[in-house]
């Protein structure tokens, strides 16, 4: 019998003075999971994209409950995005999407 997947729901402010679209922003977390950590420690993180708002600077990430950690330490070590300084901050960390958005009030 397969044993299912735990997932946890980080809801992130991006500080930069540009915009970037939601692929840009991803390719630079994907970048920095896998500088990190490489391939494998890459595909254990299953990063996946809920929201992204480049306005308010605000995203939602999903990722597996054995990587958060790492997911956490790659976005607090990515810099730029593209040539545009950046900070990455975890604002909350959830098992729900209903909760994430309960706790930052969105």
């Amino acid at each position: 019998m397969l044993k299912r997947i735990k997932r946890r729901y980080l809801a992130l402010a991006v500080d930069s003075a540009g915009v970037f679209d939601s692929r840009e922003f991803m390719d630079a977390v994907w970048g920095a999971v896998g500088k990190l950590y490489g391939e494998y420690g890459a595909s254990k993180s299953r990063l996946t994209m809920i929201d992204y708002d480049a306005e308010q600077g605000f995203a939602v990430i999903r990722v597996s409950l054995v990587a958060v950690d790492m997911v956490r330490a790659a976005l607090a070590s990515m810099t730029r995005i593209g040539n545009k300084p950046v900070a990455v901050h975890v604002a909350s960390v959830s098992g729900t999407i209903k909760a994430l958005y309960d706790k930052t009030k969105r």
